[in-house]
């Protein structure tokens, strides 16, 4: 990767691998829908009014805004919402540490809608990352009083990373139609944020907000980093290099994340949740090529 690229690459790795325990913050008083629609509307009119301010073109075609609203639907929306949810009885580590196995999703959906290449190394650190995941995930349920709170938070995870993933993908996609990163954020979190405020009476929940500054605080951070800065950058580096490469962000971020955890959360560093740390590292590290399989006739991929 260039300099550009891999400065695009580190400033979403630390912002993100902070923004998993910021989201503890949100939960507790706000419905967790109610706190996702907050993020994305203040991101969002932020951009509106940053590019407005810059005369960025801001003229789209029907087809265009219906492409930028699916992709805040997706990306913005509903699966933010399920990381939310995960974390009201989750550790921020362990579910960034889950989230991690979204490489494989990126590189599974850029290969069936994309057309890029599946590579033999990804399906062999799928399985390395899959039972790394269950490793971590048993470490997590034994530690829960409630083991269908425990299973549908990772269902909440699993969720999120196909949603995502999609989100990524759809991004791809808008870039190679020549639509720019920040116009297409600035909408899509738009959208996303007001189809979040649709679902809270639709699915039978009331707005509020909690005025005390550790929410205050951790929701403007989420929205002027974790979401318009982080985004943009890593949205623009899907767009220079793809979905599945961009993926090596999914190393970097859950270890900042676990790390956190471990200090303000109290996460318990067991042989058990160890060896599913490192079976999942290694399963992407082998799945982005950054260590070496190989074939039956020896030669390295």
């Amino acid at each position: 990767m260039k300099l550009k690229q891999i400065i695009f690459f580190i400033i979403p790795c630390f912002i993100w691998g902070s923004t998993w325990f910021a989201i503890k913050f949100q939960l507790g008083q706000v419905d967790p829908l109610v706190s996702v629609a907050y993020r994305f509307f203040i991101a969002g009119v932020l951009l509106l009014a940053f590019c407005g301010i810059k005369k960025l073109n801001m003229r789209y075609t029907f087809v265009e805004h219906l492409r930028m609203a699916l992709q805040g639907l997706i990306l913005f929306g509903f699966n933010y919402w399920l990381v939310y949810l995960a974390e009201t009885s989750m550790s921020s580590g362990v579910v960034a540490m889950i989230f991690s196995l979204s490489i494989f999703a990126n590189i599974f959906f850029n290969y069936f809608l994309l057309k890029g290449k599946l590579r033999p190394e990804v399906l062999a650190g799928a399985v390395l990352g899959i039972l790394g995941t269950v490793l971590i995930y048993s470490h997590e349920i034994n530690g829960s009083q409630d083991l269908n709170i425990g299973y549908a938070a990772l269902l909440f995870c699993l969720g999120s990373i196909i949603l995502a993933s999609l989100g990524n993908i759809l991004s791809k996609f808008n870039q190679s139609k020549k639509l720019p990163v920040l116009q297409t954020n600035a909408f899509s979190m738009t959208y996303g944020s007001l189809a979040m405020m649709l679902m809270v009476p639709l699915s039978g929940k009331s707005f509020s907000f909690d005025p005390t500054l550790p929410y205050v605080l951790s929701l403007l951070y989420l929205a002027v980093f974790g979401s318009i800065v982080a985004f943009t950058v890593y949205l623009k580096l899907v767009g220079d290099i793809g979905p599945d490469r961009a993926g090596y962000a999914t190393l970097l971020t859950p270890v900042i994340a676990l790390v956190i955890s471990s200090v303000f959360e109290n996460y318990e560093w067991t042989i058990v949740a160890l060896s599913g740390i490192l079976l999942l590292f290694a399963g992407n590290a082998i799945a982005l090529k950054l260590i070496p399989v190989k074939r039956k006739n020896s030669e390295t991929v």
